[in-house]
């Protein structure tokens, strides 16, 4: 029952970005799915590491002033380790949109840390590279 509930959250998290088809993305989302303090950071050559409103502000206007249409992002590979009441995810995903009237695909991995709280699973931290 675990994996699935894990799978399903973190479905969710990916699906926050969708503004595909005019649909308006839901970042705000990351509130519920993380716990309060929960950590984000950005590896590469900008590494930044934001708290979970540091993170949702630029993406939310990003994705709602027209800069970056029909964007959605997948999970292209998982691997999921469960020991009591926490979790690790390491996978692969891929992602597509136009930014700035410019279509683009890239790709990448994310880690995902989560714990099981009294309501349910909860991402703690996530992680990820964007291959060049």
């Amino acid at each position: 029952m675990s994996k699935s509930e894990i799978d399903a959250v973190t479905a969710e998290f990916f699906g926050a970005f969708d503004n595909r088809d005019g649909k308006a993305a839901d970042v705000a989302r990351l509130r519920r799915l993380m716990i309060p303090g929960g950590v984000i950071v950005v590896t590469g050559p900008d590494f930044r590491v934001h708290t979970v409103e540091e993170f949702i502000e630029p993406r939310e206007r990003l994705l709602r002033d027209g800069r970056l249409v029909d964007f959605s992002e997948w999970e292209t590979s998982e691997r999921t380790e469960i020991e009591g009441d926490i979790a690790s995810r390491f996978g692969t995903y891929r992602k597509s949109g136009t930014l700035d009237g410019e279509p683009f695909e890239g790709s990448g991995t994310k880690t995902i840390q989560f714990v099981r709280t009294p309501d349910g699973w909860r991402i703690t931290a996530f992680s990820w590279y964007d291959k060049p």
